[in-house]
């Protein structure tokens, strides 16, 4: 048998490299290397780098009779059995009688014909999170009738403490210090996990698979129980897995090609649509989503019964209360228990909340049965949106002195981007550079580098008091003393947003900021404080940013500015956007404006 492998030089199909989970690399005398970081997964020595010994080593491997029951490869590796065996005569009697009661049992609990890719939605104030994630979720059938809550969903991420500091998260994560795993759960595990404790909306994407590439899927995904992976959070992380395990069920399908830099969550539903394989798609509101849509239905008065009702049960008993029609008191009862449902969610157990809530559904339960679905209004699904790296070119002019600008970023979105499949109010970039050249000097120098610039805009309410916060950070060009200074800094702010109008938000924020500045005195970091307020409006495809901001340093310099950002969108990913900068450094005082084409790609 291992000689029919040399022969036909079976180590080199498509199929063996995915079931190994194999990439190219140079630097390996085979030209390979795997992602799995441990050994246990590999039956030679050198098996995470040689893709032909390891596949010699693996039909050595399923005669071993040194081993037996669980542990044996047989039970251990039946992916990669049932391949080999499909292209080498293989006869089972040969093989030794070995018992696999841990694999039999888990197949007998996860069994699926269908698979749904599922895409909860950006979470700000998550870092592993702000750019959305993605998982599996294996149906037993495909029936549309079968209740999904007895689905399992396949995960992958990082094997991290739950309690860890969210900044350190963020650091190892981006540096490799975490190892990956895939975890088989219950799915309405990650229902509550996603949808109702983190509030995020989910799409679900169900798949063109057959049940025979489902099968192939799910027996690989025995091979991989408690394997290690590298894990990094931009390329290597949930959804470039994800779409390994898609090309483990269909062999031709080349997802993860594209992947060698960045693999944001989104882009790759967006390549798994490309690839013909989404079949439909579904939208679930989350807890809150339609909790605030429920609100929005109650008219004033009924807004105080709600508000009353929250805190003291004993409301259905007043006059006025009574005197409403039956179905806008269910709805009032309805948004109530649905509130402390979510307070719930938020809070430590308490013992008189969770009693208002279990007599709010006895007086819920005295009502018939409302079927009318909520109004939902289905946004733009995510995999519509622009794409996630964008380059610009540009012109402008600040005090008489004309330049060209070449900018680029990495990831992600603006909040004055096309907001078609993004959350409004939400911005997050990574590794942001913009460069300027002079026209009178003929020098191009650095403007600006964004390591990481995150905004969340999220409006308060009568019954919701979200924070609004931004945080970034890296090098940008500040006018100090006449003279143009590259400097680094940390910058911080945290504050409140309302809505002014359905497509308008107003938002005020305090900041901090700490900046090295070689033009400073001392040259030292100086601290400094802050406040930044203003307008973000949408209106038809195009958004408009008005913004006063200024801090002042502990060294006595401020700074003020006016700044005006405006996006017309000339098509999905193409954009002409118009930024206008006023400001005042202390003595130094100068408008500044941009005009620039931006490609998202």
């Amino acid at each position: 048998m291992q000689a029919t492998a040399v022969e036909q030089q079976l180590w080199q199909s498509r199929e063996w490299i995915n079931l190994l989970h194999y990439y190219p690399d140079r630097m390996a005398e085979s030209g390979y290397l795997s992602h799995v970081d441990d050994q246990h997964f590999f039956n030679a020595t050198n098996g995470v780098n040689n893709p032909r010994a390891e596949m010699l080593a693996t039909l050595a491997a399923f005669y071993r009779v040194d081993v037996d029951g669980n542990d044996h490869p047989i039970c251990r590796f039946p992916a990669r059995l049932r391949w080999l065996s499909e292209h080498i005569a293989i006869d089972p009697a040969t093989l030794p009688k070995v018992a696999c009661a841990d694999y039999a049992e888990w197949r007998g609990i996860v069994q699926a014909e269908q698979v749904t890719l599922i895409f909860p939605t950006y979470h700000l104030n998550s870092p592993s999170s702000m750019f959305g994630h993605t998982l599996l979720r294996l149906d037993r059938s495909a029936g549309e009738n079968d209740s999904k809550w007895l689905s399992f969903a396949v995960n992958f991420g990082a094997n991290a403490n739950a309690a860890e500091n969210s900044m350190l998260y963020a650091v190892r994560g981006l540096t490799g210090g975490y190892p990956g795993i895939f975890i088989v759960t219950p799915y309405y595990n990650k229902i509550r996990e996603y949808n109702r404790i983190e509030k995020r909306d989910i799409w679900e994407y169900r798949l063109n698979l057959t049940p025979a590439e489902v099968e192939r899927m799910v027996v690989h995904l025995w091979e991989l129980k408690e394997v290690n992976f590298d894990y990094y959070f931009f390329d290597e992380n949930c959804s470039f897995r994800l779409l390994e395990l898609l090309e483990v069920a269909r062999p031709g399908l080349e997802l993860t090609d594209e992947f060698g830099i960045t693999a944001i969550p989104i882009d790759t539903v967006k390549s798994i649509e490309a690839a013909g394989l989404i079949e439909d798609t579904v939208f679930r509101a989350s807890q809150v989503t339609e909790l605030q849509l429920l609100l929005e239905q109650l008219s004033p008065d009924e807004q105080r019964y709600f508000e009353q009702l929250v805190t003291n049960t004993s409301v259905v008993k007043a006059a006025g209360f009574i005197a409403l029609d039956d179905s806008r008191q269910q709805k009032i009862i309805d948004a109530a228990y649905r509130y402390q449902r979510y307070q719930q969610l938020t809070k430590v157990r308490d013992d008189a909340l969770a009693k208002r809530s279990h007599t709010l559904l006895g007086l819920l339960n005295k009502y018939p049965t409302d079927d009318t679905p909520l109004p939902i209004v289905v946004p733009v699904q995510p995999e519509k949106g622009h794409h996630s790296r964008q380059v610009a070119i540009g012109a402008g002019e600040r005090d008489d002195q004309t330049y060209q600008t070449l900018s680029m970023k990495m990831a992600f979105h603006s909040l004055e981007d096309n907001g078609h499949g993004f959350l409004r109010g939400a911005h997050i970039n990574m590794a942001s550079l913009a460069l300027r050249a002079n026209n009178e000097t003929d020098k191009i120098k650095l403007q600006r580098l964004d390591v990481i610039d995150i905004f969340s805009l999220t409006p308060r309410s009568r019954f919701f008091s979200p924070l609004s916060w931004r945080v970034y950070t890296g090098l940008e060009r500040q006018m100090t003393d006449g003279v143009d200074r590259l400097t680094s800094h940390v910058t911080a702010g945290a504050g409140v947003a309302y809505k002014l109008f359905d497509d308008g938000v107003f938002y005020a924020l305090g900041t901090g900021r700490v900046e090295l500045n070689r033009g400073f005195s001392d040259k030292r970091l100086k601290p400094a404080v802050g406040a930044a307020t203003g307008l973000l409006w949408h209106f038809g495809s195009m958004t408009s940013r008005v913004e006063l901001a200024g801090e002042k340093f502990s060294n006595g310099k401020y700074r003020s500015r006016l700044l005006w950002r405006h996006n017309i969108p000339l098509a999905r990913n193409h954009a002409v956007h118009l930024s206008v900068t006023g400001e005042n450094h202390s003595a130094d005082r100068f408008v500044d404006t941009t005009l620039s084409y931006r490609y998202h790609f």
